[in-house]
Parts: structure tokens; C-alpha cells; sequence
């Protein structure tokens, strides 16, 4: 296992700490224990830096504008991706996700390294801007650093460096743009080009029926839609869904709730001894999906994202209206030895509003990952709650089900329960007509016997004040029909729907 590299200056050991933080939060997304996750993460980072200095060598003696490449972090992520691939192709395989592996032998991880006009559009997008707007968009977005400490670490004006975000946001949008009408398209997706351009520009714009059944459909132009998009809360699961790929949207949960703990912990707009970020352990993911689901989960999650602000298809049925994961990505538990708690973020969007990002992660604890995360989200404890006054199974709660968005074998829902009685721990349940899968669940753990799933609460989302609603959300399969889900309970009691 090669050592880690030794930073060259001043300027480069800060960015080794912020570069190693996010690649063994990544490595950990794709392995299967906290030993190999480290293995993992130390050669990806060697591979990664050797890269970058080259590329920065080659900028150095060429002249004019940059060659397209990514900023550290997403290529230090890149690495990882790659370095997880050769283990596979190696025979070492065993070590990584099984999820992870899945992926690696499908088409999507093809796309992320084949022809440049087939990449996602988001990785192309970002790949096209200068590297400082590039660094400002991840660092801001993905990494959720708050904009004083981004403007700190970039050199920027932090009186004005919320108003070159927005200009690098549009920016990216145009790359995306130029991207996705650069890219290979059928006569179909070529005649709804001008049409998709033109309604994610306005958030009041309606979007026709045939374009947002389009979108159900076609994998291209739903990553198009979520990176065009700028005003649906969907650009960072378009960012990190499309540059990283596999676990992209579960890392980006992770670097949110980490940010918003430290944040939490009474330091607002300082910036994080990086030690506080260790991002580890579990990945609740559950591995009910398949083959199919797997191999499709990035498409899946583009989709999702894209979809939220048009709705979801019109075949989606729900009763009730209205976050990793996530609205991104995994919810984590505490790593085993040697290893501290994994602090993912809380959401950054509330369930039901139309900037809600998907977020996909599963809640299955790995092998060898014990504990839960201890990270504070869902509601705030109340004396009450922190008297431990439990909600006895019983009478009074009401359960909104919505399918958030939904295409072919796939669809995202987020489900809400009002309850009148306080609980200090809880469970939903319900039951399908139509042979639906739970594959992914955030802000809660999945089991599915059957037709029958059970929704438990998470380790830090237990406690519910009365009067009060809990949530969680989850990616699931369907084939011929996905009709809403009757027989709601929660701890057992009925709860009406709607």
C-alpha cells in the first residue's frame, strides 16, 4: 500500500486536509469495512495527487486557457472510482460494496470514463469551466462549506462571493447546455432540446405533458434537466450524481450533514479543523434492488432530481400529498474501531417542497458496522421528549404517501406521519398491491417481508413530539403497475391516509 504523498508547501498541505477528508468519506461509501476503506482511500489519494500535479504541470507550460479538468476534490473522488476499479478488475473485488461492484460492470460506469461525448453532463459541464469557477461551485454546493469559508480557502471577496456563485451557477448551466445539444441525440430528445432549455429557465414555467413524460424515459435528458435546472434545489445531486457517479448523492448527504454539525457545535462560519469531519462507517444501504437497480442507480437519481420540479409521471399513483439519503445520499453510522462517528448532513430541504433534492442512500448497516449515527436530525427534542414519554401504539396519526418522481422499473416517495401522541421510538408499515421493492431508504431502516414493508426510525430521528411528523423517503422498483400502498400502521395502529 503506497504512503500518503508529502505536501510540496504551505498551500498544498491545506488542501491534502481537505482532499484526504473527502476521499476516505468516499472510500468508505465503496468498501465493505473501515480497514479497507483506508487501504482504499491512501492509494486513491497517491493516484490522485501524482494526477492532479501533472495536470497542473501541464497548465504551467502550456499557454492559454486550461486544458478541461476538474478541481482537486471531484479528482481526487475520480481517483478513488478508478482505484476501486482496477481492484475489481484485480481479482480484489471482495473488498468493495457489493452495490459498488454491480455498478462497475454496468454501462453507467462506462459512460463516466468512455467517449467525452457520452459523459454525464454534469461531469462535462464542470470539466469546461475555469478551474476557480469549478472550485467555487463544488466547494459551495457539493462540500457545503459555508460561502465565508469558500471565499477564505479561494481568495475570494466574501462581501461579494455570494454573487459570483450565482453567476458560476449560470455558468455551469450553459456549459450543461452547449453539453447536452453537443452531445449524440436521437430525432426525439433533439426536438425537446429548445423546449427543456426554455422551461428550466423560469420556476413558474409549466412544463407540457409529452416533455415530462419525455423525461420520464430518457435517461439523457432527465441529467440534463437536473443540471439546467438551477432554481429546483436539484444542482447538487446533479453534481455530485453526475461527476462521482456510484455513491455520489450518498457522499453528498454525508459532507451536508457533516458541515451542518460542525456548524451546529456553535462555531457558525468557522471554518472546521478538518479532524472534526471524519466521515465513516456505514452506509445504510439496502441491497433489495437488484441487478437492474444497481446498475441503473445513477440514471435513477438523475431522474429523480430532473423530475422533482415537473412532477412525477403521469402512471404514478398516490394517496396524500406532500430527505441519505439525502435528499443525497447515505445516513451513516458510527464507524467501528479506530474509527469516530460518521456525521452525515441533515437535510437541506424539507419534505414536500419543491426544491427537495432526492436523496439516495439506503439504511442497511453493513457487517461490521455496529452503531447507529448519532447525529441529531428530525425534530427537536421537547422535555417531554427528552423525558422519554413514549407513543403508545395506538389511535391518532395520519400518513401523507407521495411518489416524488417515477420512470421506468423505478420511482423515489417520501412518506409523512402526523402523529397526536408523542413516541420515543417508532415504526410505519405498509403494504403493496403491486410487487414493489424497497431498495433504498434514507431517515429510516427498511425491511420488506414480502409485500409488507417496516419503516424504523433512525438512531437520531427517534423521539416525535405530539402533534408533531416524522418522515423518511426511499427509492424503490416497479414493473407493471405501481399503485399507492394501502394498510398504513404506525407501532401497530391504524393511521388514516391523507
Amino acid at each position: 500500500m503506497p504512503d500518503l504523498p508529502t505536501p510540496q508547501d504551505a498551500t498544498e498541505a491545506a488542501l491534502f486536509s481537505e482532499g484526504w477528508d473527502a476521499v476516505l468519506s468516499y472510500a468508505d461509501l465503496c468498501t465493505s469495512g473501515s480497514v479497507t476503506a483506508h487501504q482504499l482511500a491512501t492509494e486513491a489519494f497517491a493516484l490522485g495527487v501524482r494526477e492532479v500535479r501533472a495536470a497542473e504541470r501541464t497548465h504551467v507550460r502550456g499557454a492559454g486557457r486550461r486544458g478541461a479538468r476538474l478541481p482537486t476534490i471531484p479528482a481526487l473522488l475520480t481517483a478513488v472510482r478508478d482505484t476501486a476499479a482496477g481492484w475489481e478488475a484485480d481479482g480484489n473485488g471482495h473488498k468493495l460494496d457489493p452495490e459498488l461492484r454491480l455498478w462497475l460492470n454496468s454501462g453507467q460506469a462506462a459512460r463516466c470514463s468512455g467517449p467525452p461525448l457520452e459523459r454525464p453532463i454534469a461531469l462535462r459541464g464542470l470539466r469546461d469551466m475555469q478551474e476557480a469557477d469549478a472550485s467555487l461551485l463544488w466547494l459551495a454546493e457539493v462540500e457545503a462549506l459555508p460561502l465565508p469559508v469558500v471565499a477564505r480557502r479561494l481568495g475570494l471577496d466574501p462581501a461579494t462571493v455570494g454573487d459570483e456563485l450565482d453567476q458560476v451557477r449560470t455558468l455551469f448551466r450553459d456549459r450543461c447546455h452547449r453539453a447536452h445539444l453537443d452531445t449524440p441525440l436521437d430525432a426525439q430528445c433533439r426536438s425537446y432540446a429548445r423546449l427543456l432549455d426554455a422551461v428550466t429557465r423560469s420556476p413558474a414555467a409549466d412544463t407540457p405533458g409529452d416533455l415530462s413524460r419525455h423525461l420520464a424515459t430518457c435517461v439523457r435528458c432527465a441529467e440534463a434537466a437536473a443540471c439546467l435546472r438551477l432554481h429546483g434545489g436539484g444542482l447538487p445531486a446533479a453534481l455530485a450524481g453526475g461527476v462521482v457517479g456510484w455513491g455520489g448523492l450518498a457522499y453528498l448527504e454525508r459532507r451536508r450533514r457533516a458541515a451542518e454539525v460542525r456548524l451546529g457545535a456553535g462555531r457558525p462560519g468557522a471554518e472546521a479543523d478538518p479532524g472534526d469531519n471524519e466521515e465513516g462507517g456505514g452506509r445504510n444501504r439496502g441491497l433489495r434492488g437488484g441487478l437492474l437497480f444497481a446498475a441503473g442507480l445513477l440514471s435513477a437519481l438523475a431522474l429523480g432530481v430532473s423530475m422533482m420540479p415537473f412532477g412525477g409521471s403521469g402512471d404514478a399513483t398516490a394517496a396524500g400529498g406532500r430527505d441519505d439519503r439525502q435528499p443525497v445520499a447515505d445516513p451513516s453510522v458510527s464507524r467501528s474501531a479506530g474509527r469516530s462517528a460518521d456525521r452525515p448532513a441533515p437535510p437541506s430541504t424539507t419534505v414536500g417542497s419543491p426544491s427537495v433534492t432526492p436523496s439516495p442512500s439506503g439504511t442497511a448497516t453493513h457487517p461490521g458496522r455496529t452503531q447507529p449515527d448519532p447525529e441529531p436530525q428530525g425534530s427537536t427534542s421537547t422535555a417531554e421528549q427528552q423525558s422519554g414519554a413514549a407513543g403508545p401504539a395506538g389511535g391518532s396519526c395520519r400518513v401523507a404517501y407521495d411518489v416524488v418522481s417515477q420512470w421506468t422499473a423505478g420511482f423515489q416517495a417520501a412518506v409523512t406521519v402526523t402523529t397526536d401522541r408523542p413516541l420515543a421510538d417508532w415504526q410505519v408499515s405498509w403494504s403493496y398491491h403491486d410487487g414493489q421493492q424497497v431498495g433504498q431508504m434514507w431517515d429510516a431502516t427498511v425491511h420488506q417481508d414480502g409485500a409488507r414493508v417496516t419503516a424504523a426510525a433512525a438512531d437520531y430521528n427517534r423521539t416525535v413530539a405530539a402533534h408533531g411528523t416524522l418522515s423518511f423517503g426511499f427509492l424503490a422498483t416497479w414493473q407493471d403497475a405501481n399503485r399507492a400502498p394501502y394498510d398504513f400502521t404506525l407501532n401497530g395502529a391504524s393511521c388514516a391516509v391523507g
